[in-house]
């Protein structure tokens, strides 16, 4: 069985920063793409950013060039760095395992950017 445990999230004012962390378990994760979701309130969940097996990364639009994503194998660990942090960047942060569907995601993490 699949666990995602999502950290790190918090409040921040805007222009700041914040790291996520996505502990993984029950899976073999250096065989599973990996990827962050958002979702605001009254919107629809968003991809943020996606991560494959061999660490090629792709991201949305509203964060390129703001947000990093990573993986450590030897932790089962996927992160997300967020830097230059938006108000409109404020959201829950999900973690998801695509290859999982609705059983692949996490609790979610809380970010809430202030002006």
């Amino acid at each position: 069985q699949v666990q995602l445990v999502e950290s790190g999230g918090g409040l921040v004012q805007a222009g700041g920063s914040l790291r996520l962390s996505c502990a993984a378990s029950g899976m073999f994760f250096r065989l599973n793409a990996m990827a962050w979701y958002r979702q605001a309130p009254g919107k629809e969940r968003e991809l943020v950013a996606t991560i494959s097996i061999g660490g090629t990364t792709d991201y949305g639009d509203s964060v390129k060039g703001r947000f990093t994503i990573s993986r450590d194998s030897a932790k089962n660990t996927v992160y997300l760095q967020m830097n230059s942090l938006k108000p409109e960047d404020t959201a829950v942060y999900y973690c998801n395992v695509p290859r999982y569907g609705s059983n692949g995601w996490g609790q979610g993490t809380q970010v809430t950017v202030f002006s």
